[in-house]
């Protein structure tokens, strides 16, 4: 499986000649979508999800489907009936040829008067998994962790110890869009020195093989 990272929190993953991609939100480049033959949402904040980029995939590949929570679903399924699935914890299908587990059932707390949402995670190929917006810890090994290190609603000490309490072999970092480049040689010494795994991050665009 072949992974690259676009900016913030989206990515996009490569099997067998399809291709998945995860959260093209707002922060993302504007053409981080297409080309999908499958996309999953993990939820309806902005960063995550921006319906100008889903519609834009849709309409280029007739055949792409979109898997999210019901807020997404909601505000694209009429545009393209049949394409756009409901999902939520627990539940598992096969997207594009990839399999996927659905983890997570609500968006990490921001302030305790900011009222949570519901978020998702993804695991796929029962090797990947992408959070979303939230420390979701699924009951299932994890080898690639997308590992969200710089949000409104998190501190490099929880991030640490959610990579301690998820035990990846690999750990790349997603939601970094506030991250400044000042900052990032602070982050990753910190969370390669005391997560206690193999910690990377991928420049947008670049790319590895899983």
């Amino acid at each position: 499986m072949k992974l690259t990272k676009k900016s913030h929190a989206c990515v996009r993953l490569e099997k067998d000649g399809r291709t998945l991609v995860l959260d093209p939100g707002g922060f993302t480049e504007e053409d981080a979508a297409l080309g999908a033959d499958a996309l999953l949402v993990t939820h309806e904040h902005a960063d995550h999800f921006d319906e100008g980029r889903l519609r834009a995939a849709l309409e280029a590949n007739p055949a792409a489907e979109i898997w999210t929570l019901r807020s997404v679903a909601e505000r694209i399924s009429a545009a393209f009936p049949g394409r756009v699935h409901t999902v939520g914890h627990g539940d598992a299908f096969t997207a594009a040829g990839f399999d996927v587990q659905v983890h997570g059932e609500l968006h990490a707390v921001i302030h305790p008067d900011i009222p949570r949402i519901t978020n998702v995670g993804y695991l796929v190929d029962g090797s990947v998994f992408h959070p979303g917006d939230a420390l979701t810890v699924p009951d299932h090994p994890v080898d690639t962790l997308l590992l969200p290190v710089m949000a409104p609603w998190n501190k490099i000490s929880e991030v640490i110890d959610y990579v301690r309490e998820l035990k990846p072999r690999r750990a790349y970092d997603i939601h970094d869009a506030l991250l400044t480049d000042l900052a990032r040689p602070l982050y990753d010494r910190q969370i390669g020195e005391l997560g206690g795994t193999d910690h990377a991050r991928l420049a947008p665009g670049n790319s590895t093989e899983l």
